[in-house]
């Protein structure tokens, strides 16, 4: 009996479905009716940076994703910056919601399904003023991808388009944001991007295709696109999951290097944590769609708050440390669909204390620069924002 009970309580009924359908219509059409409005009127989509020192500030921002079964809340009022010529790591396990971040922000969603239903995304334009880029339209999104803001996606062979040559692909991004400069003039500034990235053979990299170069060579092609026009940030979605590991070295030195040369700031994303301590300067860490901890990189490596980063501490191999089998956090994510009213990473914590039962936990300030929404820690409430 308790096993049908389990199906059946899994099971959505042709009447649910349709109910699900309309409900996802209905928000869907209202939120592409806002956007349509926005477009409309500039001062819908201007607004002011609360720090000037900042590239980009997440405020308190949800997307979420009108499927068949449900609202999936991959971003769930996730809130934090990126400050001028600085990195960001964020980091978290698979599904976490770190890389539907970056694509709010790119305005890369699928819509209408994907929608940024809530709170601001504002991009510092260098003027004194900023987007709005969650009502921004897409007009002038066009002008903003890659030239102010640039993406390195994940696997360079998907990324690349396997018919056109490097040269082109390259030169493609130069001449969309600037019209008016000769193709000549295009090249060369590729083959100085191709130099820039560490290619010694540029002319004859510009000629080829993407399937005759190695997954090191098509990641640095990546980079070239992305810092073609000099962004201000540049976002790097798991850049060297797909390298060895002395590529991807190489790879994390340049982009260490490149950020400085082009005075740019860096959004990295991973869960590989080795990555984060060796190229962030400011850490946030994501668990079901909201941030659990974030600070400086030195605050959160050598004193993790939240379990759910001790976790992630104590899961990684120490180079000189033998130990029979690596630590694995218990149990598994919610359901996306379907998230409890308490903390999210209570069911799997091995550090519950008597808070635990209430809702979910507000942020506490640990340190000037460092935030945990943890119970563990409500005793220091007083620093709370």
């Amino acid at each position: 009996m308790a096993e049908k009970g389990k199906k059946k309580s899994s099971y959505i009924s042709a009447s649910e479905s349709r109910k699900i359908t309309r409900f996802n219509r209905r928000v869907t059409r209202k939120l592409e009716k806002e956007r349509a409005d926005a477009n409309k009127d500039p001062a819908l989509y201007t607004t002011k940076m609360a720090d000037p020192n900042n590239v980009v500030e997440f405020d308190n921002v949800c997307t979420y994703f009108f499927s068949d079964v449900g609202v999936v809340k991959a971003v769930d009022g996730v809130k934090f910056e990126v400050p001028k010529c600085s990195t960001v790591g964020v980091v978290g396990e698979s599904g976490c919601g770190k890389s539907v971040t970056s694509l709010s922000l790119m305005q890369l969603l699928q819509r209408p399904q994907g929608q940024v239903v809530g709170g601001e995304i504002r991009f510092n334009l260098g003027d004194g003023t900023a987007y709005n880029i969650v009502n921004t339209p897409n007009a002038i999104m066009e002008t903003i991808r890659g030239n102010k803001i640039s993406m390195i996606f994940q696997e360079p062979m998907t990324a690349l388009n396997p018919v056109f040559r490097i040269g082109e692909q390259v030169d493609e991004v130069t001449l969309l944001h600037n019209p008016g400069m000769s193709k000549e003039d295009a090249k060369a500034r590729t083959l100085e991007m191709l130099e820039l990235v560490g290619i010694a053979n540029k002319e004859g990299v510009y000629e080829m295709y993407p399937h005759e170069l190695s997954g090191g060579m098509r990641q640095r092609i990546c980079i070239a696109i992305a810092l073609a026009c000099s962004p201000t940030l540049i976002i790097a979605d798991e850049p060297t999951t797909a390298l060895d590991v002395t590529i991807q070295a190489q790879i994390l030195d340049l982009l260490r290097n490149l950020k400085d040369k082009i005075n740019s700031s860096i959004m990295f994303i991973t869960h590989d944590l080795g990555v984060i301590a060796e190229m962030a300067d400011f850490v946030v860490v994501m668990y079901s769609g909201r941030i659990v901890e974030a600070g400086t990189a030195e605050e959160v490596f050598l004193h993790p708050c939240h379990p759910y980063t001790i976790g992630l501490m104590a899961s990684k191999p120490v180079v000189g440390k033998k130990v029979d089998k690596l630590y694995s956090i218990p149990g598994k994510v919610p359901n996306p669909i379907n998230m409890p009213d308490y903390c999210y990473f209570k069911d799997r914590c091995e550090m519950q204390c008597d808070g635990c039962e209430g809702e979910y936990p507000e942020y506490v300030w640990v340190s000037p620069t460092h935030r945990v929404a943890c119970y563990r820690y409500y005793d220091r409430k007083g620093g709370e924002e």
